[in-house]
């Protein structure tokens, strides 16, 4: 009999890819999701992609009552928890709104599950909990101290995590401290789409390409890298996604903290020339002063998730535009129709 896997927040970006990749596992997924910053078109395009009957249960986290009426309904073995709020930006103009849609939603999630003796999770935290880093690349052991509270809600939810698992020895955590996912699935069916205007380069770069937005800007050139712009390193969202499913895969008693990246860094306009490449479309854009809460590097050490999990990311910078192009040229409003002329 297949296991039964919960994905919060699985109508999203990076938790559509992940319920393909384990629908095709072979794994009985049931997507839970407000559908606030997601669409229920991406459920249905998750369904026609492994071809499986995913479940889907629109219910919002903060909601414990509704929560709990979805584990009495499946008979969930593991949870993938995605859901929250994730724009480093608005986190810093809207705080508490922050703080109350992450935090309490895991700790609802997290006391759902002990009530219905379900103790595996894989939570989806970032990169932004180390801050401007110590050292480069970054390992899971240097000191953290994220600058936004989008980080620190990030970092709270794993100190819940840590404290749970020490008080308790039947919890099996990972978590997983992504970099930059970008990219989309190759069918172009799946892909970011960000409500409003996008908060990350990638999706605002695509936009700008496909000709929805008329420019695109960039956050100051004056940083301390080789063009003096920010450097991240991106990941492919289907190399993340199958490191939830290493994860999964590789559970132990206890906390474990793996970052998910490439160890490859990429400044913005390497994004942006290298888009320019893969669409055939040259893209204007400015420098403006530099965004809050931005850091010059980051750059993932990646050693312990290759050793640990037998996972690796294969993708590269060509193939994670490739395929954001390919999504964005085929769905130039995303999951939603054409506005009206």
């Amino acid at each position: 009999m297949a296991k039964t896997v919960l994905v919060a927040g699985g109508a999203g970006y990076i938790g559509s890819h992940t319920s393909v990749c384990l629908a095709e596992r072979g794994f009985d997924v049931v997507i839970a999701d407000n559908l606030v910053n997601s669409s229920a078109v991406a459920v249905d395009r998750v369904r026609e992609l492994s071809g499986q009957p995913v479940a889907f249960e629109q219910v919002d986290l903060t909601d414990r009552d509704a929560l709990s009426a979805v584990f009495d309904r499946y008979p969930i073995e593991s949870v993938i928890h995605f859901a929250g709020l994730k724009a480093v930006g608005e986190s810093v103009e809207q705080p508490l709104m922050y703080y109350r849609a992450n935090l309490l939603s895991t700790i609802n999630l997290m006391q759902t599950m002990a009530d219905h003796d379900v103790w595996d999770l894989v939570f989806s935290s970032s990169a932004t909990v180390y801050g401007d880093p110590e050292v480069l690349p970054i390992h899971e052991n240097v000191s953290t101290g994220p600058t936004n509270p989008y980080g620190r809600t990030k970092l709270m939810v794993e100190d819940f995590c840590r404290d749970a698992s020490a008080a308790d020895d039947r919890w099996h955590i990972a978590l997983l401290r992504y970099f930059n996912p970008v990219g989309a699935h190759n069918s172009g069916m799946i892909g970011e789409d960000p409500i409003g205007r996008p908060n990350n380069l990638v999706p605002m770069v695509m936009q700008v390409a496909v000709g929805r937005r008329d420019k695109l800007q960039v956050f100051g050139d004056d940083w301390d890298t080789a063009d003096g712009t920010c450097v991240r390193d991106y990941i492919h969202v289907v190399d993340l996604a199958m490191g939830h499913l290493a994860s999964l895969d590789h559970l132990e008693a206890g906390c474990n903290v793996y970052n998910l990246g490439t160890g490859n860094g990429a400044s913005v306009l390497d994004v942006i020339h290298a888009t320019e490449a893969v669409s055939g479309v040259k893209l204007d854009y400015e420098i403006v002063g530099r965004r809050a809460g931005d850091i010059a590097v980051s750059l993932a050490d990646p050693a312990k998730a290759n050793r640990d999990l037998k996972w690796r990311a294969d993708r590269n910078l060509e193939s994670m535009l490739t395929d954001a192009w390919r999504w964005q040229s085929q769905n130039p409003n995303g999951f939603h129709p054409a506005p009206a002329q």
